[in-house]
């Protein structure tokens, strides 16, 4: 078992994995692909996270769905650059020979926030190392191929504070420049919490600063 991490963290708020790009790709939806090799039968199943915790959810899912399996061999990647977070498992088959070349399939698509988890029953003939790279490489590539991939745009969260009479105007800016809002609080004021696009993060945070 392999960890290589620079930081734990999500990747869509301040101070996490991915908040130093705009964008990441990560795949479209949660798939499964098989594939024989030898008799030996491999599952691949793909999932986007966004945190730690979540890999590991998905991966005990698999687990537990496939308690008879030979092996659930996995890995995921969390962030881009220098905050990245991977982890990859051989789950009992020989060292190198199978959460590794997941792992490749993911990089090498250039995906990310993304988790595989490549189930093997044993059919009978053992495939040697280099076999095995392959098939538990294949397996990923295909499932991956098979889930598709889209562009995520990373967002950060920010607190507003506006009167009624300006809330539409605000509305219109958050939605414009493609943020959401998250949570609304109604008083003498009107509080919104939103998720905006990194690029339009700095400038709403600017334009809304509180006068002194």
């Amino acid at each position: 078992m392999k960890k290589e991490e620079a930081r734990r963290g999500l990747a869509v708020k301040r101070g996490t994995s991915i908040e130093n790009g705009s964008s990441y790709l990560t795949v479209a939806r949660e798939a499964i692909a098989e594939l024989k090799i030898e008799r030996s039968l491999f599952i691949g199943h793909a999932c986007e996270v966004d945190s730690d915790a979540a890999a590991r959810d998905f991966i005990a899912r698999i687990q537990a769905e496939h308690r008879q399996a030979t092996h659930n061999c996995f890995a995921y990647r969390l962030g881009i650059g220098k905050k990245e977070i991977t982890y990859y498992s051989d789950a009992g088959e020989p060292g190198g020979t199978a959460g590794r070349p997941i792992l490749g399939a993911i990089t090498g698509l250039g995906l990310t926030n993304v988790v595989v988890v490549v189930t093997r029953y044993f059919g009978g003939k053992k495939l040697g190392v280099r076999g095995l790279i392959e098939a538990y490489g294949q397996a990923a590539r295909r499932v991956l191929e098979e889930a598709g991939s889209i562009r995520r745009v990373v967002t950060r969260e920010l607190e507003l504070t506006c009167s009624y009479a300006e809330l539409d105007r605000l509305l219109y800016q958050v939605h414009s420049r493609g943020g959401k809002v998250i949570e609304t609080e109604y008083g003498s004021e009107v509080r919104l919490k939103v998720a905006v696009p990194l690029p339009a993060w700095e400038e709403m945070k600017e334009s809304h600063r509180p006068s002194p």
